[in-house]
């Protein structure tokens, strides 16, 4: 296959093919146009899709694909949309950072930003089956229950608590992926002008649905042990904050693990405030195949409700599996479901029974060792990599487990101007000072080795991050 053969590309091509052959004219035959351009036909039939939706072109089944006759539509004046200006007057939470995190880079550029698995560490293979199994299930294009199908809900209380755990599956909601729990824990568990407490530095996302939720952040600091737990009831006391957004396994983005003594200080100090700890478990399944056994999860010690945990097939599977769990017990499930019926009803069944096909299938266990098997071996290029071609950033505690590395640069370097020019050197980073609120430091980046496609375009990454540390030095 030829180089040339991104979809945008693809498409560019076929609208020449169109414009030379006309209003009715019929387009190449497919077989040829795979082989002139060198492309799958996958790739081929996505860009017919494309022009298909714009009304450029016609597929006739059986006769090919032809120029569409209609005529083209006229250009409008441009529209006035100034007065939006004061309609949208007031605060919103920004997303910059999170943008920055789901954008795409160019073809070219090395991303060491994105926290989703590239392609090549998806048990794509395994998804596809599940999907084909799911869709032939009786039931499955029915509508699902509010809560989630009871299986699907069976199981993850079963992963979160264990069998013989204090979660049911009555204690689960099945959401749409681990920011929208967060979401919807925030807004059920909180009012607006509340405070919130967050560990400092924290993933972006909980700044995000904190904002959005009307809330104020408090910042508690989070060092190689995780959050400094001895801060808790001074924060829980002078914020009036009666929920603590937490990370405790392998902390994003410094990586954390919180200390054995530090858990249960955690949770005599939420009890004695009376609140709720939202245990954001993201990484569980991330973990490298040299690590230690792990902690169980704060739910899974939790008789008296007070932990609302978070469990999402996304990470470890594909960034479109966006299939996640929310526990909680008493009132407090009750007040999560009423907030995720009012913003989404339901999750779609399809997705929920493709989710369970494959969390049941022996391929999912195999894709695990797989996966920590790799992300062992791009953690060690990572910083091998940073020792060896970028001495000038810090590395902080490195972790088996998780997807990212947390460093320092040297002084007289912001984040954001290294950010800036690395992305001119074709290597995307994270500056660190999105993880932080206002005024937060701003001498730290997060790289990410998970959305790369191989150990080796991290090293080219490292050399390129290098290069452009250098030039602002």
């Amino acid at each position: 296959m030829n180089d040339d053969s991104s979809l945008a590309v693809v498409v560019g091509r076929l609208r020449a093919e169109a414009a030379a052959s006309g209003p009715g004219g019929r387009l190449p035959a497919s077989r040829l146009l795979v082989k002139r351009w060198g492309i799958s036909p996958v790739t081929l039939s996505r860009a017919v899709t494309v022009l298909t939706a714009e009304g450029l072109v016609v597929s006739r089944p059986g006769s090919g694909v032809f120029v569409s006759d209609r005529a083209p539509r006229r250009s409008l004046a441009p529209a006035d949309l100034s007065w939006q200006q004061g309609a949208l007057a007031g605060d919103r939470p920004t997303t910059t950072a999170m943008m920055r995190m789901l954008a795409t880079p160019a073809d070219d550029v090395v991303d060491l930003s994105t926290g989703y698995l590239h392609e090549s560490l998806q048990p794509s293979k395994a998804l596809a089956d599940a999907m084909g199994r799911a869709g032939r299930r009786p039931g499955t294009w029915a509508r699902s229950p509010a809560e989630g199908i009871p299986e699907l809900r069976a199981w993850f209380a079963a992963d979160i608590g264990g069998r013989e755990g204090p979660l049911g599956a009555n204690d689960v909601l099945i959401t749409s992926g681990g920011q929208t729990a967060l979401v919807t824990a925030l807004r059920a568990l909180t009012d607006p002008g509340q405070a919130v407490l967050v560990e400092s530095p924290t993933y972006p996302g909980t700044l995000a649905a904190a904002g959005a939720a009307g809330l104020r952040c408090v910042p508690v600091p989070v060092d190689a042990d995780g959050v400094r737990v001895e801060l808790l009831a001074e924060a829980f006391a002078e914020s009036g904050a009666r929920v603590l957004v937490c990370q405790p396994l392998f902390q994003n983005p410094t990586g954390a693990v919180l200390a054995p003594a530090r858990r249960a200080q955690l949770m005599d100090a939420v009890r004695a405030a009376g609140a709720f700890v939202i245990e954001d478990d993201f990484t569980r399944r991330l973990v490298h195949d040299d690590a230690p056994d792990l902690p169980q999860p704060l739910a899974a010690d939790d008789p008296d409700g007070h932990a609302v945990h978070i469990r999402s097939l996304t990470k470890p599977a594909s960034p479109s599996l966006r299939i996640s769990a929310l526990t909680a017990r008493g009132p407090a499930f009750e007040r999560l479901r009423d907030t995720h019926v009012v913003n989404n009803f339901f999750v779609p069944r399809p997705m929920q029974e493709t989710a369970l096909e494959l969390m049941t299938s022996p391929s999912y266990a195999t894709h695990l060792r797989r996966l920590a098997t790799a992300l062992r071996e791009r953690r060690e290029t990572t910083t091998r990599s940073l020792a060896e071609r970028c001495p000038h950033l810090t590395i902080h505690a490195v972790r088996p487990g998780g997807y990212h590395v947390w460093t320092s640069l040297p002084d007289g370097v912001r984040d954001d101007e290294a950010a800036a020019e690395a992305l001119r050197h074709a290597v995307s980073i994270s500056p660190g000072s999105a993880f932080y609120g206002p005024g937060g430091p701003d001498r730290h980046l997060r790289l990410s080795y998970v959305a790369a496609s191989s150990p080796d375009e991290i090293a080219r990454g490292v050399e390129r991050l290098d290069q452009a540390v250098r030039r602002l030095l």
